[in-house]
């Protein structure tokens, strides 16, 4: 957790445009909470700018911490979780 706290302090250190008085808000609460932390690195409109139709209507985030175990098929990175890249047969 301590990398993606990190990284959302740099975020928001380098937003040349947030007031001061925000961005001391801002770092409390990205160094309180790890869902603060990945809003700030991940802009939710973006996720879904590029799909025709779709417009955010809302977004929230949590988190909660778990056990890594490498050697849970959870964590096999490699594994696609689904078909959704695929075409369909149309045979």
């Amino acid at each position: 957790m301590q990398a993606l706290t990190g990284a959302a302090l740099a975020h928001i250190k380098a937003d040349e445009f947030m007031p001061d008085e925000e961005r001391g808000h801002a770092e409390s609460a990205v160094r309180e909470d790890e869902s603060e932390a990945l809003a700030y690195l991940v802009d939710p409109t973006d996720l879904v700018a590029e799909i025709p139709g779709v417009e955010l209507a809302q977004a929230s985030w949590s988190s909660e911490p778990v056990e890594y175990d490498p050697e849970s098929m959870e964590w096999d990175l490699d594994e696609e979780d689904g078909d959704f890249d695929e075409e369909p047969d149309n045979a």
